[in-house]
């Protein structure tokens, strides 16, 4: 059973910093892109940032120099940690995995709120 599960969110001041965690099981990790999708009310999700096996990253243009995304492949955990942050950036927080075949997983969520 493919379990992602969250943790590391709450309420932040503007400027502050959280790191976000998912632990991962049931899946081949070492095999798996991992990334971190944000969806805020009434927005479609959009996708923050992703690392592969290898540790390439990309990043969505809003949180480049801000966020960076990380891998433990053996916690089985991909991180984000997220500095100087902005009201814009409250959100759920989604992990999601994916395969080279394209399937994909998700965690439940955890919410980011960030204050002004």
């Amino acid at each position: 059973q493919v379990q992602l599960v969250e943790s590391g969110g709450g309420l932040v001041q503007a400027g502050g910093s959280l790191r976000l965690s998912c632990a991962a099981s049931g899946i081949n990790f070492s095999f798996s892109v991992m990334a971190w999708y944000r969806q805020a009310p009434g927005k479609l999700r959009e996708l923050v940032a992703t690392i592969t096996p290898g540790g390439r990253t990309s990043y969505t243009v809003s949180v480049t120099g801000r966020f960076t995304i990380s891998r433990d492949n053996g916690q089985k955990t991909v991180y984000l940690q997220m500095n100087g942050l902005k009201p814009e950036d409250t959100a759920v927080y989604y992990c999601n995995s994916r395969y080279p075949s394209g399937i994909q997983s998700w965690g439940q969520g955890t919410q980011v709120t960030v204050s002004s």
